[in-house]
């Protein structure tokens, strides 16, 4: 009866624990965080933008965010036809994270799904990368809204996504705070 109870205890335990850091991570990820601009270059002569995509730049959401940001709160607007470039590199020393771009839908997926664009995905998108390491991922956009999404499972569905909006009218790339989705 004695290890009943304290098994019953520790799961009673961990559960409270679970529901404090969720709530807190969805706090955290409500106030955002800063952008820098030094993550966004672009060269309008060749058509080109790079950004600086970090997984696990901060402790919001868990780790689990780009560059500090979960939930839709950083949208980053390219102008159609341009050459993207997303040079991705997980931060995060506890989860392996990937990195796809995906159609925007109300129901963010739980793993991977096919990408928005051809090549638009670092690949291992369930088993991630490990912290320090990463990839790039080029294509072209075609005008919409998008997702730049974490394919490892689960990881999406808690939150890490940022916004990205490929725009038939946009004459340069910018990056912008947006409306956090919640959830």
């Amino acid at each position: 009866m004695r290890a009943t109870c304290v098994t019953v205890g520790r799961r009673l335990l961990l559960a409270g624990a679970l529901l404090l850091a969720a709530v807190g991570a969805r706090a955290q990820s409500a106030k955002g965080g800063k952008i820098d601009p030094t993550w966004l270059r672009a060269d309008a002569a060749s058509k080109t933008v790079d950004f600086k995509l970090v997984a696990g730049l901060t402790d919001a959401n868990g780790g689990m965010n780009f560059n500090g940001f979960g939930r839709g709160g950083l949208v980053l607007t390219v102008p159609q036809g341009w050459n993207v470039v997303l040079h991705f590199k997980n931060e995060d020393p506890n989860l392996p994270h990937s990195v796809e771009v995906i159609g925007d839908a109300a129901a963010i997926p739980v793993g991977p799904v096919p990408p928005a664009f051809e090549r638009a995905t670092t690949g291992r998108l369930e088993q991630g990368f490990p912290a320090g390491q990463g990839a790039d991922v080029r294509f072209v956009g075609k005008a919409g809204a998008f997702l730049i999404f974490c394919a490892v499972p689960g990881h999406g569905a808690a939150g890490m996504w940022i916004r990205l909006t490929v725009s038939a009218t946009a004459d340069k790339p910018t990056l912008a705070t947006g409306d956090p989705r919640p959830q």
